[in-house]
């Protein structure tokens, strides 16, 4: 039971993660909630994960600061890329 209530406390933290994570990377370009959510649900995996078994399980300060870190690095790379016209074709940058 006690790996259950740590993965809806991982959901909850993400909805609020995305949004932090999203006002720390410059640049977004018109990323949707729905990507910006999912970034935060996704570091704050990745973080409880590490933090769980790798750091401290009784700190929860350090798994929300390493979650809003990965959640960062997540919206970095979701974020939607301009395309560019040429030879006939898009091309992503």
């Amino acid at each position: 039971m006690e790996i259950l209530s740590f993965i809806l406390w991982l959901f909850v933290v993400g909805l609020v993660v995305g949004a932090l994570a999203r006002l720390l990377v410059p640049d977004t370009g018109g990323m949707g909630i729905l990507r910006t959510v999912l970034a935060g649900i996704g570091g704050s995996f990745i973080a409880g994960l590490i933090s769980w078994y790798l750091i401290a399980k009784e700190d929860p300060w350090v798994g929300l600061v390493l979650a809003v870190v990965c959640a960062a690095v997540l919206v970095f790379l979701m974020r939607p890329r301009p395309a560019t016209y040429a030879g006939g074709r898009f091309r992503y940058r």
